[in-house]
């Protein structure tokens, strides 16, 4: 007996992803010699801010696979040349972007909300709402990944006022849906949970603080 075939074939799934996910601190585990020894294979490297430029260049120099960064709030990812600071090389860096590597699509927003009069790695409510909402734009036919520096409100916001949740990252995950949040800015002493999954926008929200892997 034959069949008809399917009028409406299924979209094949999705292959699965590792991801390595990294920020705030220079983890001694990567930051050796022998990196990536020990590390199984993954397919792209997320750096969720406040890494220093010698480090993103070094993943750079020892991966195989893209490096995509957003700034932190100490804006230290540069590096040095003489008497100049310039970008990192051989990484990419997500803020205000849609970028598409190892076949998945990555907003990404740098930075933190203002909690101080000086520092170009901080942004206020207005600059958060306008540059979101661009952001939102430009991923308007969907998105992975938002790879952010700072938290969303929630779980994850730190108790004190400079690491407070960004209320415009709250916003585009419920527009846009990403599939999984990537951040920084919360260290360990905070005592947060690594991941939560947001009832609004159903998005799994990780913690990237230090070095972790991870499979999407």
């Amino acid at each position: 007996m034959t069949h008809a075939p399917d009028p409406h074939p299924h979209a094949p799934e999705p292959a699965g992803r590792r991801l390595m996910l990294l920020a705030d601190f220079v983890h001694p585990f990567v930051y050796r010699e022998g990196f990536p020894q020990g590390v199984p294979p993954v397919d792209l490297v997320l750096a969720a801010g406040d890494l220093p430029g010698y480090y993103l260049e070094f993943l750079a120099t020892k991966m195989t696979v893209p490096v995509v960064y957003v700034h932190g709030n100490h804006e230290n990812e540069f590096v040095t040349e003489g008497e100049r600071r310039v970008p990192p090389r051989g990484v990419i860096a997500a803020h205000g972007r849609v970028v598409e590597e190892a076949g998945l699509r990555v907003a990404g927003w740098g930075g933190a909300p203002r909690y101080r009069d000086t520092g170009h790695g901080q942004y206020t409510d207005a600059q958060a709402r306008l540059g979101l909402a661009r952001l939102a734009w430009l991923a308007r036919r969907g998105v992975d990944i938002l790879l952010t520096h700072a938290p969303p409100t929630g779980p994850h916001a730190g108790t004190d006022y400079a690491h407070r949740g960004c209320q415009s990252i709250t916003r585009f995950m419920a527009r846009r849906h990403p599939r999984l949040v990537v951040h920084g800015h919360i260290h360990e002493y905070e005592g947060r949970k690594l991941e939560y999954r947001d009832p609004v926008s159903g998005a799994r929200v990780v913690n990237a603080y230090g070095y972790r892997l991870l499979d999407l």
